[in-house]
């Protein structure tokens, strides 16, 4: 599995033949990649707000991963996709896209769009993404990449997503202000059991500029083993 961070909350995830992109949005100071480069199989959204969706109209007509509140407020501003079922999907499901297997999980966090009218995207979620089919046997060859969304800490992490759906690595945002900081994002981290840590939602704007040396020594100071790694913009990790 190949991860790519392209700022801010935005993730390309390669899973043998199968392309991932998430939440969508290149406005933002650690990239330099024009969204047009990519050509991904699949966009998986985890919110509606601006941050998380600016570029989506990039990739009408690609395969759409969502609630279907946010696919239907998608293909009414922004053109056709082709929604995974038709119509999205929904907390706690798994969908098989290509080679991969995405399971939507909550995230802690608001989701009105940002439009006249107040429209809600339903429940904002997280992604658990791996190269085979989550079940209650734990399974040591898969590879499994959990993105958290813009979550507060929450303890669904300790007692589900690490025990069974059983990340080997996890990008946490830690920019505080609107999701957890560099504390509760290491917290999650120790819960979570995974072998490797990534910060994202961060520096983007003034109220989320951190030190991220501040969340390298929260998830040290929490006894946990997992490796954290601070991608710089554009840069690939290989899982």
């Amino acid at each position: 599995m190949e991860l790519t961070w392209y700022g801010h909350s935005t993730w390309h995830v390669t899973v043998d033949d199968t392309e991932l992109l998430i939440d969508p949005f290149f406005d933002n100071p650690k990239t330099d990649t024009d969204p047009e480069e990519l050509d991904p199989d699949y966009v998986l959204l985890t919110h509606g707000h601006a941050d998380h969706i600016g570029d989506v109209d990039r990739y009408e007509g690609c395969g759409l991963v969502a609630t279907p509140e946010i696919v239907e407020y998608c293909e009414d501003n922004f053109g056709d996709f082709d929604a995974v079922g038709g119509m999205g999907m929904n907390l706690g499901g798994t969908v098989e896209i290509g080679d991969a297997f995405v399971t939507m999980h909550r995230a802690d966090h608001t989701n009105g769009m940002e439009t006249s009218y107040g429209a809600s995207g339903g429940m904002p979620g997280g992604f658990i993404i791996s190269d085979t089919k989550p079940t209650q046997v734990s399974d040591a060859e898969s590879t499994t990449f959990y993105h958290a969304g813009d979550t507060g800490l929450m303890t669904e992490m300790r007692d589900v997503i690490g025990p069974f759906l059983e990340p080997d690595a996890a990008a946490v945002p830690v920019g505080d202000h609107f999701t957890m900081g560099p504390m509760q994002a290491a917290v999650a981290v120790d819960w979570l059991d995974v072998d490797h840590a990534f910060p994202m939602h961060y520096d983007t704007f003034p109220p989320i500029e951190i030190e991220t040396q501040d969340f390298v020594n929260e998830v040290k100071g929490t006894g946990s083993d997992a490796e954290v790694h601070v991608l710089d913009g554009d840069e690939t990790f290989e899982l």
